[in-house]
């Protein structure tokens, strides 16, 4: 799942907990008895502004991360690169993935199985004429 998914749903639920007391009261209180739901209510209750306060965090957060991508998508960030083979020199333009990295890629001429270079996140990053789309976007890469 992703990061800004699971910031909004962790946000929502940060929002709606207290509101399960309302909701949650009456069966709470004929499944444990009604002094316990009543000390279960108290609880959060004194909690509340807390629970607030975290969710609207998580969900700012998560908006703001999904805004920032959305705009670094639009800033040209490059989907075509050219791969090298070392061994062969055969070159083939390509499309890089946007949601996972290839670390893995067959030369079409002589068949060898690219790997990274040490210190490199993906093939495209050691064989490539442009560097994979999380670096271009200034983030870590997969």
């Amino acid at each position: 799942m992703k990061k800004e998914h699971l910031l909004s749903i962790s946000g929502i639920l940060a929002i709606v907990a207290p509101f399960l007391c309302c909701f949650g009261l009456p069966l709470l209180a004929v499944l444990i008895g009604g002094s316990a739901a009543t000390a279960a209510t108290a609880f959060a209750e004194q909690y509340a502004p807390i629970f607030w306060l975290v969710g609207a965090m998580a969900i700012g957060w998560g908006a703001w991360r999904f805004w920032k991508k959305r705009n670094q998508k639009a800033d040209g960030i490059v989907l075509q690169s050219l791969l090298t083979c070392p061994k062969c020199g055969f070159q083939k333009m390509e499309t890089m993935p946007t949601n996972a990295c290839q670390f893995f890629y067959q030369c079409e001429q002589c068949n060898t199985m690219l790997k990274p270079k040490p210190g490199d996140c993906c093939v495209y990053c050691s064989y490539g004429s442009v560097k994979c789309p999380p670096i271009q976007a200034g983030e870590n890469c997969c």
